[in-house]
């Protein structure tokens, strides 16, 4: 039993504080392998030194253990050290002896790390993917699947990034405000990944993960202390508030998925909505960017009194605008359930069909669920059944799997 309490103590530490670890690890080692090892040992190491009591402060304990382990590393190979290529950090002590972390810097940390990983030395898709994996802990599979590549293909993708971070002498600290400009698109499509991810975790046994949802949060929010002016910015932050707003009514008392028509809308987070709007108000006055775009879409499911009531005409041309803004085989599978929506499931069904075709979404669940959903609403229940059984094929996360699963159920 002591046991079991001990692994979920370090699993929840690994969810919770792994950037945060990290990060701090970062500052004196100056070098991302490095680092990650010593996190990585610190939490072995709690697996075990934890079975006598699990300490009140796990991020300090953990912080402590790994940075002590690069100091040992450091000490042991500083004849090394001087010849490898290393973080620049112009702005922190670099006697390592006299390194600390105090708690008050660790989100500075944090915005040190999604800095240094999204710097334009590397290639967007690197930037992100680096993010992903470093700050956020998410494991390679993860990232693989909101990139929608294999695992491999990720795998090698996060090395040479890590490389060239060294081999370039990238610095490991936060942008001057003129630099942060140049680095932004980087650094908020890490935030709505990360936020996305959480919103519904792939090959998961819960439907989200409400620490890398809070965690975008803080980070979009740090970003609009930033750049307050920025509608981008804005965009997102915006998109996040209308999205997790919806939070609590996503499933019902037993943990099961609701759909959109199911939710009680009394359980949406009013005041947050409210936020999120006049975020969206602020951001659209500006040349609408693809954040806007889809707060915006998010605005006006908030906005309607009821499902009946949603305005899917409107929606439809949001995600025109947002197709020819930031072309995306997603986005267009999201237009065509919304054209469904306006205009019937045979024209949605027709929709869907023009998007069979592209690569993209051949291991997508969401395109085989939706033709399944359309398919159902015009009596072809074989078809159906067919459809949603090759999405159960294609989802990872166990509770949209039983949620297809009750559909074919209902479809008898």
């Amino acid at each position: 039993m002591r046991n079991a309490a001990v692994a979920a103590a370090v699993a929840d530490a690994h969810r919770r504080e792994w950037a945060f670890v990290l990060a701090a690890t970062v500052r004196v080692t100056r070098d991302l392998d490095a680092a990650e090892e010593c996190v990585q040992d610190a939490y072995a190491q709690a697996l075990t030194r934890w079975q006598e009591a699990i300490p009140a402060k796990p991020a300090a304990w953990l912080t402590t253990v790994a940075r002590n382990r690069a100091l040992d590393l450091l000490r042991r190979h500083a004849t090394a050290k001087r010849s490898l290529p290393l973080l620049i950090s112009d702005d922190i002590d670099n006697d390592v002896a006299d390194t600390v972390v105090a708690e008050q810097d660790i989100a500075d940390d944090r915005l040190r790390l999604v800095s240094t990983c999204c710097h334009p030395a590397l290639s967007l898709e690197a930037q992100v993917a680096l993010t992903l994996r470093l700050v956020c802990g998410l494991t390679t599979t993860e990232v693989a699947r909101a990139f929608l590549v294999s695992e491999s293909t990720m795998a090698a993708r996060i090395t040479r990034a890590k490389k060239k971070i060294a081999a370039a002498r990238i610095p490991y600290r936060v942008p001057a405000p003129a630099e942060l400009p140049d680095r932004i698109g980087a650094i908020l499509t890490v935030v709505h990944l990360l936020y996305t991810t959480g919103h519904t975790v792939p090959y998961h046994a819960e439907l989200s993960r409400r620490d890398l949802t809070t965690r975008a949060m803080d980070l979009a929010r740090m970003l609009r202390t930033l750049l307050p002016e920025d509608p981008d910015v804005a965009g997102l932050l915006a998109l996040i508030l209308l999205t997790e707003a919806r939070r609590s009514a996503r499933t019902d008392t037993d943990g099961a998925l609701l759909r959109l028509s199911e939710q009680d809308r009394q359980l949406w987070d009013r005041p947050t909505i409210d936020e999120g709007i006049a975020l969206v108000r602020e951001s659209l006055r500006h040349r609408p960017g693809r954040y806007a775009l889809e707060a915006a879409i998010a605005a006006v499911h908030a906005e309607a009194p009821s499902y009946d009531d949603t305005d899917w005409r409107e929606i439809v041309g949001l995600y025109g605008v947002l197709g020819q803004l930031w072309p995306s085989p997603v986005v267009a599978l999201n237009r065509a359930v919304a054209i469904g929506m306006a205009e019937g499931p045979e024209t949605g069904l027709a929709a869907l069909d023009e998007l069979s075709a592209e690569p993209q979404l051949a291991g997508y669940g969401y395109l085989a669920a939706a033709r399944g959903h359309f398919l159902a609403a015009l009596g072809r229940t074989a078809e159906a059944q067919a459809a949603y059984e090759e999405a159960v094929l294609l989802t990872g996360n166990d509770v949209e799997r039983r949620f297809l699963e009750d559909r074919i159920a209902a479809l008898g």
